[in-house]
């Protein structure tokens, strides 16, 4: 009798991401998972106790590659570290649309308090170096730029539209200096 190959919670993750990608965050599910695998559902269930526990994986897989996007847009130098950060946001929902919905485009009234997820300490302190804004103001600064580049990636994932970089990183310029401007800067 051959050995057995061993599932590992690793391997069930990269499935359960790629099945994502494919089909979008309405395709994960055990059944689905263990075909992609070619095994039974025994092994998920047995790796997780629950699909909301391979759910909370493959967001926490997606949210890795997000940053794994900002931080080689940053690496680049082709933007200032903010601006990078935005332009890579909206390079994952245009190339990787699913798990962009599937982390920033679900509903999330059960999951967390309000306002838990709308502060981001590092943008803000981007913002704060980069404009001399106070702690509070830099943080509206940058959700209300946040929102604008929100804006155009859910176009992207939606596939409403697509758009040159160069338009992109102008529009990114222009919103950041009407914000500097209604901010009381130059």
């Amino acid at each position: 009798m051959p050995p057995k190959v061993k599932i590992t919670k690793e391997d069930i993750v990269a499935c359960a991401v790629e099945l994502v990608r494919r089909e979008g965050a309405v395709g994960l599910n055990a059944r689905n998972v263990a075909n992609a695998l070619g095994c039974s559902t025994q092994p998920v269930f047995s790796n997780f106790d629950s699909m909301e526990q391979l759910r909370q994986a493959v967001i926490s897989k997606a949210a890795e590659l997000c940053e794994d996007y900002i931080r080689r847009e940053t690496q680049r130098g082709e933007y200032s570290a903010y601006k990078a950060s935005g332009i890579a946001y909206i390079r994952f929902a245009r190339e990787e649309r699913e798990l962009f919905k599937l982390l920033y485009m679900r509903d999330r009234k059960t999951e967390m308090v309000p306002g838990e997820r709308v502060s981001d300490p590092v943008r803000e302190q981007l913002v704060q170096e980069n404009t001399g804004l106070s702690v509070d103001k830099a943080k509206l600064f940058h959700l209300e730029m946040w929102g604008f580049v929100h804006g155009i990636a859910a176009m992207f994932a939606t596939n409403f539209v697509s758009l040159e970089w160069e338009l992109i990183s102008a529009m990114l310029t222009d919103a950041y200096q009407g914000l500097k401007k209604h901010h009381g800067m130059e």
